[in-house]
């Protein structure tokens, strides 16, 4: 028997980027080979890099954009490692002046692979020192002050410029241009997670049954890093449940099942909060529209995190539509929670028993 306990951390949540292990950073792959899913950007990016590689000179400049927990990071780390060039990494809110910027571009070596997540949250000077670096590989830099100031431009080495977003419309139209390379990522298949949860398992030590991962990734959103957190998670559960095979934890579908209800992850990937989003639309609204502001005061969640967290899996999956007057839910959201079509629906806590009923 598997005692239940609360989990408020959103294990469905692919913007959470907590390490459960020391283990669980290797479960990235290290090699483009081993990179499951996203074949197209794969296939591009592996002609670029060997383009590069045969005329000895650094990679184009490269933009990721896609949702989190697709493997932006991951295919940076990768595309440093085939090219045989130092990595370096940071994000963008933490270069809050010019000098953060000048201080690791000055020390990066010939070819280096530098990696910036959230690009779009750069502020405007660092974004125009970025310009002149990736253009021109200088660095311009302002000596003394008023009449008597001058700029002087320093060269660094050549580098590639690895930027990922999960919101390039916030990315300004000088910075996009100057990458020469743009791959979008897409959300991941069942049989491409289903995949992912295989090779993961056998880097963790357990075995999984066929039927068993794949409702593992019918849960996971499309995004591999929730069908990892998800994976480490029925581990634990097999783990106490005894469930063994010839000395090796054994993850079946039954226990998949049970940890689920757990962890009240239904068969959508939806977790407590995106269902609370759903009824409270339903139940306060008459099913809308109701405008993100007071949606989500309605929640207790601000509303960056509704509109950046939590909505785009719920449109994405059919269950909400976004209307020039609002939020409103769709005929499927009611279905899926069991609500006749129109209805309010009852108390919100039965309505999430009964999805594992």
């Amino acid at each position: 028997m598997i005692e239940k306990f609360d989990d408020d951390m959103g294990i469905v949540r692919p913007d959470i980027n907590f390490y459960d292990d020391d283990k669980d950073t290797s479960l990235r792959p290290k090699l483009l080979k081993d990179f499951l899913g996203q074949t197209k950007v794969k296939n591009n990016l592996h002609v670029f890099i060997e383009a590069a590689k045969s005329r000895q000179e650094p990679m184009d400049h490269l933009f990721l954009i896609g949702p989190p927990g697709l493997g932006k990071t991951t295919l940076a780390q990768i595309t440093a490692q085939e090219l045989g060039a130092d990595f370096k990494v940071t994000s963008a809110p933490a270069l809050e002046k010019p000098k953060d910027l000048a201080g690791i571009l000055s020390t990066i070596t010939e070819g280096t692979v530098f990696f910036i997540d959230e690009i779009h949250r750069l502020k405007p000077a660092i974004e125009e020192m970025l310009y002149i670096a990736m253009e021109d590989y200088e660095l311009d830099w302002i000596i003394g002050q008023g009449a008597a100031a001058r700029t002087v431009r320093i060269p660094i080495p050549k580098f590639t410029l690895v930027g990922a977003t999960t919101k390039a419309g916030m990315v300004s139209s000088p910075l996009i241009s100057r990458f020469g390379i743009v791959e979008r990522f897409s959300f991941y298949s069942p049989e491409e997670l289903s995949a992912i949860i295989q090779r993961s398992a056998g880097i963790l030590g357990v075995t999984v049954e066929s039927d068993a991962s794949l409702l593992m990734a019918s849960c996971a959103r499309g995004t591999p890093r929730v069908a990892n957190r998800i994976l480490r998670r029925m581990r634990d559960f097999a783990q106490v449940a005894g469930s063994f095979v010839d000395g090796v934890t054994n993850i079946t579908k039954k226990i998949v099942e049970e940890g689920l209800k757990r962890l009240e992850i239904d068969n959508l990937g939806l977790e407590r909060y995106d269902r609370e989003i759903l009824l409270s639309i339903i139940q306060n609204y008459g099913g809308g529209p109701v405008g993100a502001e007071t949606l989500a005061i309605s929640i207790g969640e601000s509303m960056d995190t509704l509109e950046d967290y939590y909505e785009p899996y719920l449109i994405q999956s059919g269950l909400i539509q976004r209307t020039p007057r609002g939020r409103m839910v769709t005929e499927k959201a009611y279905a899926h929670l069991g609500i006749p079509f129109g209805g309010r629906g009852g108390n919100p806590i039965k309505s999430e028993i009964s999805l594992f009923d």
